[in-house]
């Protein structure tokens, strides 16, 4: 257990220190035993959304959620703030719901983008929500197309999400001559993610969910009916259990092969919005380019740039270290990139970086099923696209959670993990191997050269991440 003085010493986000996370008094955390309808473990997006859900379908259920830390202290405060729809990974959903759902699922999850931004305007949650898109991108010749098979295989079912953008255009928007083409997906937003987590705490309580924080789970019994789940200073017996905790339900056995715990880093800049003003970047467009190892990078409301890469550091055996409360140890190699890719930037300080983790699957899409048995639910495995999914996870996990019968309970993610991932010692240590083949090639390619053959061939190993491998 994290002394109160190492909690004080943990760098938080950017976006949690400006939502003011730490500064208020924690909720109490839970104390002896008491009994519930449902308890849901982790107070990040999933949890939250899925309890806001549950108390709409069922007002009178007696609902309970604990978090480990503070409410969307978690993956959930730490991200780049990019609400996507799932059409840039609708290959992936083919493969794994068919035709039918994946063009379901891909259109629920676009006006799931715009229904965020109405739940945010009917409950006065300040999250900052910008609806301005995204632009998926090339930064160096051999990412140019890259889009080309997801929209190809889109078009043959008559849809067209992806608009082509000129070279002019591309310069115009995204302020930076270093993208070179790219395509814009129109129903994409961005929030402050922090600010968007404490705003479902709040509704969530107003609807009667009783939350309490720094209460860990720390033991799950199973052999019995109702199941009890149990924290330092208590324990709740309910009758429906889900486990909502991301990244950090690795350390369940059902999910030690699930995914890969990978870190996704980021650095904030200085407010600079007359520099974005003269660049053309007006908006709220979120960028990402190519690379497995993403650059993406979004602007907020007051003129800072928010830069970010996914695919770093690798958690063995999904264990979340010390290291998630730190600064990122890759800083400076952001803002050269950043200063790269936004040169006029060079003189504008940076005044933050911070890390999280990522839950990546090997298909680079999320998952919600039963553990075991029908009362003990879990969804995870976002792989890096998990503000806006995670809104329809609550939706799934709620029709489970309740036991209904409708779209949600039977779409094409309610399904076990996908399968294909070793387990430890192999999957650190050939995910460092195949990690470092990733950074070998895209290093190459970024300077026109040619990749070596065996790192062409090891980064096909790669799981699919925030832009889907082709």
């Amino acid at each position: 257990m994290r002394s109160a003085s190492a909690v004080k010493r943990s760098v938080r986000s950017w976006w949690l220190r400006e939502a003011a996370v730490g500064e208020q008094p924690p909720l109490p955390p839970l104390t002896g035993h008491r009994q519930a309808d449902v308890c849901i473990v982790g107070g990040g997006f999933t949890g939250l959304w899925t309890a806001i859900r549950i108390k709409e379908r069922d007002a009178v259920a007696d609902v309970v959620l604990i978090e480990r830390d503070l409410c969307g202290a978690g993956a959930s405060g730490r991200n780049g703030g990019f609400v996507m729809s799932f059409w840039h990974h609708f290959q992936g959903l083919e493969q794994v719901c068919g035709s039918e759902q994946a063009l379901q699922l891909a259109w629920l999850s676009a006006e799931n983008v715009a229904d965020i931004g109405r739940f945010c305007d009917e409950h006065e949650i300040d999250s900052h929500y910008q609806h301005d898109g995204w632009f998926w991108t090339a930064t160096n010749p051999s990412q140019v197309g890259a889009w080309d098979s997801t929209i190809a295989a889109i078009a043959r079912h008559g849809e067209g999400p992806f608009a082509t953008v000129s070279s002019e255009e591309l310069l115009a928007r995204t302020g930076s001559p270093a993208h070179l083409a790219g395509v814009y997906e129109p129903s994409c937003a961005t929030v402050q993610p922090a600010m968007l987590a404490r705003g479902l705490l709040r509704v969530a309580r107003e609807r009667g969910v009783e939350v309490f924080e720094r209460s860990p789970m720390v033991g799950l019994e199973r052999s019995r009916t109702p199941l009890v789940v149990s924290t330092r200073r208590g324990s709740i017996a309910a009758e429906r259990v889900v486990i909502a905790t991301g990244a950090w339900a690795g350390q369940l056995r059902e999910l030690q092969r699930a995914f890969v715990v990978v870190a996704s880093d980021i650095v904030i800049t200085d407010a600079a919005p007359f520099e974005l003003e003269r660049i053309g970047w007006r908006d709220g467009a979120a960028i990402s380019d190519s690379r497995l190892m993403v650059d993406y990078y979004r602007t907020t409301p007051d003129g800072r740039i928010a830069f970010g890469k996914g695919g770093g550091r690798l958690a063995y055996d999904a264990r979340i270290g010390r290291s998630v409360d730190a600064p990122s140890p890759i800083a400076s190699q952001l803002t050269k990139q950043l200063r790269k890719i936004y040169p006029s930037f060079a003189g504008v300080p940076i005044v933050a970086s911070w890390n999280g983790p990522i839950d990546r699957t090997i298909d680079g899409l999320p998952f919600f099923f039963a553990l075991g048995r029908p009362d003990l639910l879990c969804g995870a495995g976002y792989s890096g696209n998990g503000v806006g999914p995670s809104a329809l996870g609550g939706r799934i996990l709620a029709s489970l959670t309740l036991g209904l019968d409708d779209e949600w309970s039977r779409c094409g993610l309610v399904r076990a993990p996908p399968p294909g991932l070793p387990g430890e010692p192999w999957r650190y240590l050939g995910g460092r191997v195949v990690r470092g083949a990733v950074a070998r090639k895209e290093r190459a390619e970024d300077a026109n050269r040619q990749p070596g053959r065996l790192d062409r061939a090891l980064a096909g190993l790669a799981p699919a991440g925030l832009v889907p491998l082709e």
